[in-house]
């Protein structure tokens, strides 16, 4: 009834806990796998799950090239990263729930808990988070974008289940560090792209009121045209103060502070950097980007 398709590179620390918590509603798990050299593939093949690999480029389209060359014929499709998993009660839920759906309900959005140092950050606008995670086979793509990417549904009606699942990454925070700063450089591909049109990408309707939409639409529209490196202060401040961050104790002040202003304070830092750059040695922002940065686009 469901295949899970699960993105990976060296994700022996998360990957069994992720499989095993969808192994009750999946007949098939689908590993995409970046060519990892720890024991990704030989947990992902003791489980039962079937493993592709293919080179990485994005996770957008890592995850449409899963879509297009895995030979999916299951009704439903669910997506998970590999540090997630399903909370029991949700598995039991999508297993109850998810043969009754009415025809024309073609996608399923899923609460998303964040788990930080084994603290669940309920606070600073990060619960619930309301994600299209499970979808009718064929009924949606996955929008192609750099960074933040989202499912794209085609036609159809969405529902939304009651129970979560849990984003925990076991890592520490000089891994977590080194993969934001990877992050920063696509955001600032998506930035330098709205910006300048530098390339065609795919979007999500900002005119419907999914919290993926509206929070797209705020990004868009007001975060990105507020100056830089202000705007990192003012948003740390909107999330820490305003929306209650400050609540979720001391291991929600580092995440708080480094997931909303650190990393955005470095994004602008970046894109200050370039813009710099291009105007002094009068070049392209894509040509610093590719040959100064050293971001393959």
């Amino acid at each position: 009834m469901i295949t899970t398709i699960i993105l990976t590179y060296n994700e022996e620390i998360h990957l069994r806990r992720c499989i095993e918590s969808v192994q009750s509603i999946s007949e098939k798990v689908i590993i995409i796998d970046s060519f990892s050299n720890d024991r990704t593939i030989e947990i992902a093949k003791e489980l039962g799950a079937e493993v592709y690999q293919n080179p990485f480029v994005n996770q957008a389209k890592q995850f449409q090239w899963g879509l297009d060359n895995c030979n999916i014929d299951s009704e439903w499709i669910l997506r998970l990263d590999a540090d997630e998993f399903l909370l029991p009660e949700l598995s039991t839920e999508i297993s109850a729930k998810t043969p009754h759906l009415s025809s024309d309900i073609n996608g399923v959005y899923l609460r998303r808990q964040v788990h930080f140092m084994d603290k669940w950050i309920k606070y600073g606008g990060y619960y619930p988070i309301k994600l299209l995670r499970l979808w009718r086979n064929g009924k949606a793509t996955i929008e192609q974008k750099w960074m933040d990417e989202h499912v794209i549904l085609k036609e159809g009606k969405t529902s939304e289940f009651e129970y979560d699942f849990v984003d925990d990454n076991l890592n520490n925070l000089a891994w977590w560090t080194q993969k934001h700063n990877n992050y920063s450089n696509r955001e600032l591909i998506e930035y330098f792209n709205e910006k300048y049109n530098l390339f065609e990408s795919e979007n999500i309707s900002l005119d419907s009121n999914t919290q993926e939409s509206l929070k797209r639409k705020n990004k868009v529209k007001y975060y990105n045209k507020a100056p830089l490196f202000l705007r990192a202060f003012l948003y740390f401040i909107y999330r820490y103060f305003f929306k209650l961050g400050f609540l979720d104790g001391i291991k929600g002040l580092i995440w708080h502070f480094l997931q909303g202003f650190w990393y955005r304070f470095l994004v602008d830092a970046k894109i200050f950097q370039i813009e710099y750059i291009a105007k002094k040695q009068n070049r392209s922002m894509l040509s610093v980007i590719k040959e100064d940065f050293g971001i393959k686009i």
